[in-house]
């Protein structure tokens, strides 16, 4: 299957512009698309660049955490940052002993919201950090609105 890249952002809906007062007919209904990366992850306790680059000014809607192969120890937890110290988007996303499960970002300790909201002017990289353990694999999936600009 073929793909096609655009530069983005991208907006959907009928109406672009409100007119008058009748929703459905000339109320502006037109929003961004939301847009989503991904990439794999082995554990590793030093800091990894997944990859994943966030376009300037976009909003992250989620993390998802895809857990194919077991971690070894019951304290794993994972981090994810916007640097190599991996702490911007949330800490202590604990993934446990069990394999073929997804993990929400939202549901770990929240490091900074303000950085969910709008990543700020420039692009910005992911990274993940694992505080303990040698075993555990996967995927990291982040949602985001690109240049929803709520700063």
């Amino acid at each position: 299957m073929a793909t096609t890249t655009f530069s983005g952002p991208i907006k959907a809906g009928t109406i672009k512009d409100t007119t008058g007062t009748t929703v459905g007919t000339d109320v502006k209904n037109v929003g961004f698309v939301k847009m989503a990366q991904s990439a794999s992850w082995s554990q590793s306790t030093t800091a990894a660049d997944t990859g994943i680059v966030i376009p300037a000014n976009s909003q992250i809607v989620q993390v998802y955490v895809y857990v194919t192969t077991a971690c070894d120890g019951a304290s794993q937890n994972l981090s994810v940052g916007t640097s190599a110290t991996s702490t911007e988007l949330f800490t202590a996303l604990a993934l446990g002993t069990s394999a073929n499960v997804i993990k929400l970002g939202s549901d770990a300790t929240i490091t900074d919201a303000d950085t969910w909201v709008d990543i700020g002017t420039a692009d910005l990289p992911i990274y993940v950090d694992f505080s303990a353990g040698s075993a555990g694999a996967g995927h990291i999936t982040v949602e985001y609105v690109q240049n929803n600009n709520l700063a």
